[in-house]
């Protein structure tokens, strides 16, 4: 946990700033309002160095090539061919060392796809750079001047204005109007209003909470201001995000783990077999070099050298379907994580929610008016053009008290720019038929302050000047003495204020953000048009409800992660009361949660106080339902901290994210999810998937992919393992039983690395089955090579293959006058269509398989042979690469093999038959008796 801290101490004296007064910051800093001089500037930027991002030093492109080619199973690989090498060069002749180059050529062709997906994940840094500006405006020594933001320092006077990103840390001293979106940095979604005033609160204890301090990379939404730069490079916020997102170690996936677990079984397996052999080759007097090219056939049988390929091919298929379900996968080994995702860790904003400001009520005159897809709701009857007149001036007041402004996007689409909040309302009105001509000319704006909280313009209307008026309405419906009720101002009584309080706070626990509107003719000669004179004396018009609302899938969502055992806990920087409201909107919560937001959600600074073994227990370790827990105010550390505990308590977490402040989370994650439409390059190119459409839903439609590629994976394992026995068997007989070799190591590679590999695709295809999301996340402890797996590959479809296999060789020797201990030559043409005949069976069998292996315990008949178009493909290749090896002068020559009469070929088809029927019967034994 020591690079959540890393920069902490040195922030400590910037701090403190948001605290001092203006010219104590400047003392401080060492600088004037005329700014630094150009000497002293060039002075900073030697000592401080350039205000970018240091690259942190990782691992070299040539060592993470290199270590592609050093893994586990490449390693296992690279031996398999070694020693075919080498068997060749004892015996020649035999095919060996074109095994050895296929092998090798399988290595190659992962190792360079594997390293192309990693070095994707290299640019995180480089997108931080790109997502702060490359201009800065500044006054050095009296004068306004456009400099490049690497040449910011420490003490520079920095000019802000609205649309601009902030180019590093510096505190205000001046601001007019300044509102900021800060999202990218805190994730919380709503606009915080600026400030140039020292902070007296003792309960801002954190640089982030400090309404006087502006940040890199967050952007200025409305108004403009002056500030002192503090911090640049990697000692701003910004900074210290980047090193944390650039250092964090990922980890192996479960994939990976479980893939090396299956390699090092396969190993010890495979040299056992060879070693044990090898010696009975020689106690029965085989002779050494004989024994020991024995020993090397049983070795290079047993190792599965088209597992690799397709496992990597499945993965990849498996991320083509979940691209069309909106979820783009760029490491592939995080398609089968997913599938065993425990822990969802989801942010709020553009996640759970539509990440844009939206009116849903309206309350007037005593009635609740609701909003659905931009239509008005009235309760009881359709309403009637009474109604709607009873709405208008509400609705002119919110178009007339607004500063967002129209403008065009490069398609050429209208847009509306500014506060999230003013243009969701402008949006609503325009809906509703209020136009632009149609408001009256403006005359004059009292804008919003953080100590009024409200905003006031002034309009020339039919003669008279009318001041519309919004704000929260705590600060709004003191002022009012009036209320409009059917057209006509009627004075209001103190109960009705207080109902509409009480409605506004019925509002508000209810995830809304809450404004008042209010309206006041002012009198000719009113002067002078300040707040003073103008708000007060209003009169009501209507309480307006907004808020940012949930993906319409979001609910069902939630509910099929609940019955699929997967918890979502919700992360977020925004507010712990609108986070918890959108919890009990969403599901996530249920309606009974305590009212008490602090009994039912944990904020940042409850969770500094808990040690590592609290927030354990807390996130549920040794509890079966911890459905209910909210995160809220998290700082990119809390969220890194939450998922190092969930990991270290043996939890597959998968984490979404969005802006600057979820990057570090996202490569700690065993899943890092981010947002396609809203989220920021850093967090894009930092996760292992990336939701198309900024929606929660499709995560859970991927993990319910990623389930049925494990269990595609396990099928296909299966199926591979299973070609494996009747490619051992032969050496077995060869050399115990002094038979001829039924098969050899060039039909061996035309099976592993040709004939199956397209079948097995097949199975990497099959659609995931309808109950696989009512079923529990598999345990971390379940093996993809487990005791059932292998007893049924190995000891169960293996060994009726074998069986067909040999019976067939040693038929066909039959049928063309062979007797045991007659001498049959490796070169004989006889030989040849006897191995042949072996290789058939092998490939014929497979065909049978293939559907055997699609459930291990639904029928094949129940399941349909047609119903899998990829796998009938797939048999479709088998064959036809079968009838290449077999009746083609090329394929004879590399695989040694001879074409085979047409007669031959009904045993074989019999006895594939017979292998299915066989796994028919197991799957009603095992159906019988669970």
């Amino acid at each position: 946990m020591k690079d959540l801290h890393h920069f902490q101490d040195e922030a400590t004296a910037s701090m403190e700033l948001f605290r001092l007064t203006q010219d104590e910051v400047l003392k401080m800093l060492r600088t004037s309002t005329a700014g630094l001089s150009h000497e002293e500037a060039r002075r900073r930027l030697a000592q401080h160095g350039p205000n970018s991002l240091a690259a942190v030093r990782g691992i070299p492109l040539v060592t993470r090539l290199l270590r592609q080619f050093t893994h586990f199973l490449a390693i296992l690989l690279w031996i398999a061919a070694g020693l075919a090498f080498l068997a060749d060069g004892l015996q020649p002749g035999q095919g060996m060392a074109t095994l050895g180059w296929a092998i090798v050529g399988v290595i190659l062709i992962n190792a360079v796809f594997s390293f192309i997906q990693e070095y994707r994940a290299e640019r995180a840094v480089h997108a931080l750079r790109r997502l702060l500006p490359a201009t800065a405006w500044v006054l050095r020594s009296g004068q306004t001047m456009q400099i490049a933001r690497a040449d910011l320092v420490p003490g520079d006077l920095l000019l802000l204005e609205e649309g601009e990103q902030v180019p590093a840390d510096a505190r205000l001293i001046q601001a007019t109007q300044m509102r900021m979106d800060l999202a990218s940095l805190t994730g919380e979604a709503h606009p915080k209003a600026r400030r140039a005033d020292p902070v007296a609160d003792p309960a801002i204890t954190q640089a982030v909470d400090a309404p006087n301090l502006v940040f890199a990379g967050t952007t200025v939404l409305s108004g403009r201001g002056l500030a002192v730069v503090h911090e640049t490079g990697m000692r701003t916020e910004f900074g210290r995000i980047a090193h944390l997102a650039a250092t964090v170690e990922p980890g192996p996936s479960p994939l990976q783990k479980e893939i090396v677990r299956v390699t090092r079984i396969v190993t010890i397996f495979s040299l056992t077999m060879g070693l044990l052999f090898f010696a009975i080759g020689l106690s029965v007097g085989v002779g050494f070099w004989v024994s020991f090219v024995f020993g090397v056939g049983i070795i290079v049988a047993n190792v599965p050298e088209g597992l690799l390929p397709t496992v990597t091919l499945a993965l990849a298929m498996g991320s083509q379907r979940m691209a069309r379900r909106k979820a783009l996968i760029k490491q592939l080994t995080s398609v089968e994580t997913l599938g065993c995702t425990t822990v969802i860790c989801t942010d709020k904003t553009g996640t759970l929610t539509e990440n844009r400001m939206r009116l849903d009520r309206l309350y007037l005159e005593g009635t609740e008016i609701e909003v659905h897809d931009g239509r008005l709701v009235f309760p009881g009857s359709p309403h009637s053009r009474a109604d709607l007149e009873r709405v208008r001036p509400l609705l002119r007041a919110i178009a007339c008290c607004n500063n967002a402004k129209r403008g065009r996007r490069p398609d050429g689409t209208v847009t509306l720019t500014g506060d999230p909040t003013e243009v969701a309302l402008r949006e609503f009105a325009l809906q509703q038929g209020v136009m632009d001509q149609d408001l009256p000319r403006r005359m004059g704006e009292l804008p919003f302050d953080a100590d009024r909280k409200r905003m006031t313009t002034i309009h020339w209307e039919a003669g008279k000047l009318i001041a519309y008026v919004k704000g929260a309405p705590e600060f709004m419906l003191p002022l009012c003495t009036r209320s409009q009720v059917r057209g006509r101002a009627v004075p209001m009584t103190p109960d009705e204020q207080e109902r509409l309080l009480g409605q506004s706070r019925a509002f508000a626990h209810q995830a809304y953000r809450v404004l008042a509107v209010a309206a006041r003719e002012i009198k000719r000669g009113a002067h002078p048009l300040d707040s003073e004179t103008v708000e007060r004396d209003l009169t009501f018009l209507g309480l307006v409800a907004l808020m940012d609302p949930p993906h319409r899938e979001v609910p069902d969502a939630v509910a099929r992660c609940r019955h699929a055992g997967i918890r979502v806990i919700m992360v977020t920087g925004d507010h712990p009361l609108t986070a918890l409201a959108l919890a009990r909107k969403i599901g996530l919560v249920p309606e009974e949660t305590p009212q008490a937001v602090e009994d039912a959600v944990i904020e940042g600074a409850r969770l500094d106080s808990m040690t590592d073994d609290e927030l354990r227990l807390l996130l549920g370790e040794g509890h079966e339902d911890k459905t209910s827990l909210l995160f809220a105010r998290m700082a990119p550390r809390h969220k890194m901290r939450i998922v190092a505990v969930l990991k270290d308590m043996g939890e597959v977490v998968a984490v979404t994210g969005d802006g600057v402040n979820d990057a570090p989370a996202l490569k700690k994650a065993d899943i890092g999810v981010a947002m396609g439409v809203a989220g920021t390059d850093v967090a894009k190119e930092t996760a292992d998937m990336i939701l198309l459409d900024d929606n929660f839903a499709s995560i859970v439609n991927a993990i319910e992919e990623g389930r049925a590629v494990y269990a595609n994976i396990r099928k296909f394992v299966t199926y591979v393992l299973a070609s494996n026995v009747p490619e051992i068997v032969p050496y077995l007989a060869y050399g115990l039983a002094r038979a001829p070799l039924a098969l050899t190591v060039p039909q061996i590679l035309a099976v592993d690395l040709g004939t199956d590999m397209v079948p097995a695709l097949g199975l990497g295809a099959e659609r995931p089955h309808p109950g696989i999301m009512n079923l529990p996340p598999r345990p971390r402890t379940e093996r993809l090579l487990s005791l059932s797996l292998l007893l049924r590959a190995y000891g169960f479809l293996g060994l009726i293959e074998a069986g067909i296999a040999m019976a067939a060789f040693f038929w066909f020797l039959a049928e063309q006058g062979w007797t045991w201990g007659a001498p049959l030559d490796w070169s004989d043409p006889l030989y040849k269509e006897a191995t042949t005949v072996t290789l058939a069976a092998i490939v014929l069998g497979q065909v049978a398989n293939v559907f055997a292996c699609r459930s291990e315990r639904v029928s094949a008949f129940q399941l349909g042979f047609f119903t899998n178009p990829f796998i009938l493909w797939g048999l479709l290749v088998e064959l036809a690469l079968l009838a290449l090896i077999v009746y083609t002068p090329g394929g004879n020559f590399i695989f040694g093999t001879g074409p085979l009469p047409v007669w031959s070929y009904g045993p074989l088809i019999l006895g594939a038959i017979g292998l299915l029927l066989a796994e028919e019967i197991r799957k009603l034994i095992q159906r019988r008796n669970p």
